[in-house]
């Protein structure tokens, strides 16, 4: 038999869960002045703080709130990469603290280059994992200086010293645009220049919050609650059918590259220099007529571009679309993009010879995609 919930036990068991601001970023400055300032707009807030030593194979926690530092503890770790420490320990913390019940938030800064999409999708997916966690935001911290540099620049992460495991080969760019487009709210140290602004609206989602000082964040509205996963996780998604919001007048610019028709394989590959070279951001998804099953996955930042698969297509009908953002004023190179894209895509003559789908058990993207599982 069951009973109705009445208000009151629907309140108590809503407050049982504590509110919590996810800070990101990928320069260690930004990320502490962020995450000082939301400190002292929620003086009843605990704050924790990871870091990872790859090399040490060590991962730091230090706990804190206005009494000064509570704890801090460094956790060996088998192999010391993100989702590890997530799951070891990050999540296990914000779920421990919350169950306290002694503080009223918690501001929670992430290893430096560590995305606050694998917290969220732990907590919001497996919930039974922290019950007494809500992520209130996300907010992404850069340095106003190094926008340009952090978003499009050409720089690796180890080249930084900035890698969370000894085999992390991430782009910075590809970390930190994918942190702008995951935020609720972006911080920044200084203001940058305009088109750099304009940058950061491009790549986030509409209106959200863009500070240029970290004394702005509004501390008391990012924990009443501003993160909405299914909005976040529609704009983030490979796969995107809708039109996207129009760009502010600026240095700026966007290409949305978009057809039915699937890549020919060795074609795509002959492009993958013009279709991810130069200071960009572009992500988004393809099919493949060798794999028409599996929807193909495209993620480049910086010069670097990396392919790879996720779900399959099932009902959907399959799509190809890759979204081009950059501020450099090359329109020769902006016009070699989307004709690279169009030799890329399967002619009229060879949808009508071959089909849709090719009966191939090798494409060349094996060493990306894997073997090809599936033959029409």
């Amino acid at each position: 038999m069951s009973l109705p919930m009445n208000g009151s036990i629907r309140s108590r068991l809503t407050r049982r869960r504590v509110p919590v601001v996810v800070v990101s970023g990928v320069q260690e400055g930004a990320m502490l002045s962020a995450s000082i300032s939301l400190q002292f707009g929620l003086p009843d807030a605990v704050s924790v703080r990871h870091a990872i030593d790859p090399e040490r194979q060590v991962l730091t926690r230090v706990v804190s709130d206005v009494t000064g530092v509570i704890e801090r503890e460094e956790i060996n770790l088998a192999h010391t990469c993100v989702s590890c420490a997530i799951r070891e320990d990050i999540v296990p913390t914000l779920e421990r603290l919350a169950a306290q019940g002694r503080w009223s938030s918690i501001i929670a800064c992430l290893p430096i280059a560590a995305e606050a999409v694998q917290v969220c999708r732990v907590v919001t997916w497996a919930p039974r994992n922290a019950p007494h966690v809500a992520i209130a935001a996300v907010v992404t911290a850069l340095d106003g200086a190094w926008v340009a540099q952090d978003l499009l620049g050409e720089d690796l992460l180890d080249e930084r010293g900035l890698a969370t495991s000894v085999d992390d080969r991430r782009g910075v760019a590809e970390v930190a645009s994918a942190m702008v487009e995951y935020a609720d709210a972006v911080c920044l140290t200084s203001e940058p220049d305009p088109d750099e602004l304009a940058l950061i609206a491009a790549l986030a989602r509409p209106r959200i919050p863009v500070v240029t000082d970290p004394s702005l964040l509004d501390a008391v509205g990012l924990v009443a609650g501003v993160h909405r996963h299914q909005a976040v996780e529609a704009w983030v998604a490979e796969v995107r059918r809708g039109a996207l919001p129009p760009l502010a007048k600026s240095g700026v610019w966007r290409l949305d590259l978009c057809s039915d028709r699937p890549f020919h394989p060795s074609r795509f590959q002959d492009e993958l220099a013009i279709l991810g070279g130069g200071p960009r951001r572009s992500r988004g998804c393809f099919w493949l007529p060798t794999r028409p099953d599996a929807v193909c996955v495209w993620d480049g930042a910086g010069g670097q571009a990396s392919v790879g698969t996720t779900q399959k297509w099932g009902r959907e009908t399959p799509l190809t679309r890759i979204t081009v953002h950059g501020l450099d004023d090359d329109h020769e190179g902006h016009a070699a993009i989307a004709e690279a894209f169009a030799r890329c895509l399967l002619t009229d003559e060879e949808l009508a010879t071959r089909g849709r789908c090719w009966e191939e058990s090798w494409d060349g993207l094996e060493p990306w995609l894997g073997p090809i599982e599936h033959v029409a």
